[in-house]
């Protein structure tokens, strides 16, 4: 059997950047202005203008960037806010946070972004937001989305905790609504090496408020406008994204070069690999197949030493904590189809070609074993 091929490999990204990743981290210790210093300062502006926004406001999480933007945007209690039970927990945790309820639509089977198409039918007079999720590195259909939160006078808070540097039409996710929210947990295409977050926008009004949100509600210090939340990007994780945004763009084509290899090497066996929309440049953040023998050849990679990922198992409405949201039944078939077919492969930039090619064959292989197995069993009943 062939040595084990992570899900992700840190270590592979984190060596070849060592040293200048441990001079980053080294430059703002001895500065010691540990708090929204000068790396904080600079990554936001950085990454502001590498998504093509005004401002960016960093935070502690990207939990913590769908809250406070959420709330900069003025959602809260008795308001609601439309969005995907296809995705982290995290999306829908924020709307909860908030005080507001989460009104939760199908995806698109081909995409697993926001089915458009039923956004309208859940809309009602207390409808404040949508937040469309860029899941897995695929961005939403925006236009169609932003068309009908602009005939109801409703606010767009993007999820784009999976999506960094991907684009719609030309644009970079994060900038195309009021507010964009991405993520830097550690496996995300952009990470950071413990918790962190950022959100992008062009509206000054949002992004005051997100300042003083994520610093205890003040502007300077021991003035306390509003009541807020100890939500600051550490300076330390600042300096060390400041190095690895360099080498985003770089890392997002390399994904989409080993995307487009699966594709090939997958082209011929029966499990559905992923699209690009017509409109979206996809950034693999994660590299998702579906087949209806999800379990038999999550477990058949794994004896062939090759790890798998599901991302997620257990939408949205089927989790015990969705019972203190919604007493009704939530029906999202398509949802939960894909909750029971999903299967995410090996993806990171570094990832070689020769186990591009035996995760591959591993997958061809399983598809004959599969069908003669099921043959004899039927077989025999």
């Amino acid at each position: 059997m062939k040595s084990t091929i992570p899900l992700v490999d840190l270590r592979a990204q984190y060596l070849p950047l060592k040293d200048e990743l441990l001079a980053a981290i080294g430059d703002a210790l001895e500065g010691m202005r540990l708090f929204l210093g000068e790396n904080v300062v600079a990554f936001e502006q950085e990454f502001a203008q590498y998504c093509g926004a005004t401002d960016a406001v960093g935070v502690g999480s990207g939990t913590e960037a769908l809250h406070l933007a959420l709330l900069a945007c003025g959602v809260g209690s008795g308001d609601e806010v439309i969005t995907a039970s296809h995705t982290f927990i995290a999306t829908v945790e924020a709307i909860c946070l908030t005080g507001a309820t989460p009104v939760l639509v199908d995806i698109d089977p081909e995409t697993y972004t926001m089915d458009v198409g039923q956004i309208e039918d859940k809309i009602t007079p207390r409808t404040r937001a949508i937040v469309p999720v860029h899941l897995y590195g695929q961005p939403a259909d925006m236009d169609p989305i932003l068309v009908i939160a602009n005939e109801h006078g409703l606010v767009v808070v993007e999820d784009a905790c999976q999506a960094h540097g991907a684009e719609y039409k030309g644009r970079r996710t994060g900038a195309l609504g009021d507010v964009g929210c991405f993520s830097f947990y550690f496996s995300k295409n952009l990470g950071a090496y413990g918790e962190a977050g950022i959100c992008v926008t062009s509206s000054p009004d949002i992004a005051r408020r997100l300042r003083m949100f994520r610093d205890h509600g003040s502007e300077r210090k021991y003035d306390h406008q509003i009541m807020g939340f100890n939500a600051r990007l550490d300076e330390i994780q600042a300096a060390v994204l400041r190095v690895k945004l360099r080498r985003l763009d770089g890392w997002n084509e390399a994904r989409r070069r080993i995307a487009d290899r699966y594709n090939a090497l997958l082209a011929d066996c029966s499990v559905i690999t992923p699209i690009e929309a017509r409109a979206a440049r996809h950034v693999y953040h994660l590299y998702v197949i579906r087949t209806s023998h999800r379990d038999e050849l999550q477990a058949y990679l794994s004896e062939r030493g090759v790890a798998t990922g599901i991302h997620y198992p257990i939408p949205v409405h089927r989790q015990p904590s969705w019972r203190s949201v919604s007493c009704s039944r939530t029906n999202l078939p398509v949802t939960e189809r894909c909750a029971d077919e999903i299967l995410s492969l090996p993806m990171y930039p570094e990832l070689d070609a020769s186990s591009i090619e035996y995760v591959a064959e591993s997958i061809n292989q399983f598809e004959p074993e599969h069908r003669s197995e099921s043959v004899l069993h039927q077989l025999a009943g």
